[in-house]
């Protein structure tokens, strides 16, 4: 998700149009008066709204959905110019000024079927595009919807459990942030290291993995959720390598952090991993305790994040001899969903 640490007009009008909105209705959008929106349009990088301001702004691009937060960062790429180093390609096999659009719309169609375990329907529509095109032969533009395409297959594999090797989530990562250092996009760069970070948990480097979510953690050219994620996966670490109480200490820390964002679903995640800290300490009653606040927080309507509690429910119950065989039929249910 795109952030922005300093507005200015070019920025403002970069979201007005990614938002498809008049002078006048963005306007209305944000509060502002008309003639304010035209100052800024018109400055654009030589003025910068005032500090109230500035957080209506970060507040409307963080309600915008995905094909929007494209669009955004699309827009401010062609607006700053060519990238410093970056040669200006359009070969003619290369896609039209349409197709990216169109391009834009499969990306955020690609978002929603992860979410929904819709694996093959996610592949298809990120392999039509990355088959097709030759980075080489792309502009910034192109180029940046390939890197999001090959982030995205990074999420794909990591989520289909392939993590290490040449069809990896690692592979897709580390080409993804090569374009995105490329294009010179600071925070993109920074949110693939978080993803190749989970690819160093998942792959059982935890000393490793704990270190770069700490210094992730501290980031700023990350958003705060981010680096509240940052914080979350910290303690799942510690919590993998045998430190459970120091490990519920780190996640309580990112549960506030989500809980003053107003972020459900990570809030929800966050009381699962405490779940399982508290089950690696050997407190099962405080394990099902979070457990229940996760489950009941309405936001399990994600298929992904179902199975995932599931899971985590089950194990607890397996960690306990008089509950070990509600613990397997919760485990089988979930194995039955899942396939």
């Amino acid at each position: 998700m795109a952030t922005v640490h300093q507005w200015t007009g070019l920025e403002t009008r970069a979201l007005r149009l990614a938002l498809r909105l008049s002078v006048r209705a963005f306007a209305e959008h944000l509060g502002v008066a008309v003639a304010t929106v035209s100052k800024w349009e018109s400055k654009r990088a030589d003025t910068a709204p005032r500090p109230d301001t500035q957080a209506i702004l970060d507040t409307a691009l963080e309600r915008a959905d995905a094909a929007a937060h494209v669009r955004f960062e699309t827009l401010l790429s062609e607006m700053a110019g060519p990238v410093q180093g970056v040669v200006r390609r359009i070969a003619d096999t290369g896609p039209r000024a349409w197709e990216y659009e169109s391009w834009a719309e499969d990306l955020d169609r690609v978002v929603i079927a992860l979410s929904r375990q819709k694996f093959a329907f996610a592949d298809s529509l990120l392999s039509r595009r990355l088959v097709r095109f030759d980075a080489r032969e792309l502009d910034e533009k192109g180029l940046y919807l390939f890197a999001r395409s090959t982030a995205l297959l990074g999420d794909l594999r990591r989520d289909q459990g392939s993590v290490l090797g040449p069809l990896s989530a690692q592979h897709s990562y580390a080409g993804a942030r090569a374009v995105f250092t490329q294009l010179g996009i600071p925070r993109r760069v920074a949110q693939l290291d978080l993803s190749l970070a989970v690819v160093a948990e998942m792959s059982g480097k935890l000393e490793i993995a704990a270190r770069q979510y700490e210094t992730l953690a501290a980031d700023d050219r990350l958003s705060r959720r981010d680096r509240a994620r940052a914080r979350l996966w910290v303690g799942t670490a510690l919590s993998k390598n045998g430190r459970h109480d120091y490990a519920t200490h780190v996640v309580r820390a990112a549960t506030r952090d989500f809980e003053d964002l107003t972020e459900p679903e990570d809030w929800s995640v966050a009381h699962q991993k405490l779940a399982l800290a508290r089950r690696g300490a050997g407190d099962l009653a405080q394990a099902l305790h979070f457990i229940d606040i996760a489950r009941s927080s309405g936001t399990t309507d994600s298929p992904m994040q179902r199975v995932r509690l599931d899971t985590a429910y089950g194990h607890i119950l397996l960690s306990d001899r008089a509950t070990r065989d509600d613990g397997l039929l919760v485990l089988d249910q979930v194995g039955r969903t899942a396939a």
